[in-house]
């Protein structure tokens, strides 16, 4: 588990699905993440990162506002097999846009894959007409590597790959 300001980033539960369904249900905040899903199909994804937590001990961190408890996102390390790097990712409820919690969740999990995890670099998979997610990787300091491919089955996406190494973020935080 991670503090921040205001938010906790801890292991995702059974009662953040809910939110998390709505999330994946909403046709703009899922258009980036597969597109808006059913709560069935949500469940699965959901239970993919429940398993990388259980299998790995590994995965993205559930975000919840400190004050009121509530499910705002998912935000952290993500390296499925076959991806193309170390990746730190995420996604945002629709209800918590704007407020600088990307930022936020991004910079305590990015010091965790690196100060924990050990990794030498983050990446960040973002489709080339996500803006908000490129300025939110701008905003941590990471920049557009050039085209990336996922495996199957997303081969046919079209992805940026953005990041930072160890040493670049480390050189940000010092500056």
């Amino acid at each position: 588990m991670l503090e921040t300001e205001r938010l906790t980033l801890r292991p995702i539960a059974l009662e953040d699905f809910p939110r998390w369904a709505e999330m994946m249900g909403d046709a703009e905040a899922a258009k980036f993440l597969g597109g808006a899903q059913p709560a069935a199909t949500a469940w699965r994804g959901f239970m993919t990162m429940a398993g990388a937590w259980s299998l790995t001990g590994v995965s993205m961190f559930s975000l919840v506002e400190r004050e009121t408890g509530r499910w705002v996102g998912r935000i952290g390390p993500w390296q499925p097999h076959g991806w193309p790097g170390t990746e730190v990712g995420w996604g945002l409820h629709p209800d918590a846009q704007g407020k600088g919690y990307g930022v936020e969740a991004a910079t305590a999990a990015i010091d965790y894959a690196f100060d924990v995890l050990g990794w030498t670099e983050v990446i960040h998979c973002i489709d080339p007409e996500n803006i908000p997610s490129q300025r939110l990787a701008e905003r941590i300091g990471s920049r557009n590597q050039g085209p990336t491919r996922l495996p199957p089955p997303f081969h046919e996406l079209t992805i940026d790959r953005w990041g930072q190494s160890r040493e670049e973020w480390r050189a940000r935080k010092r500056g």
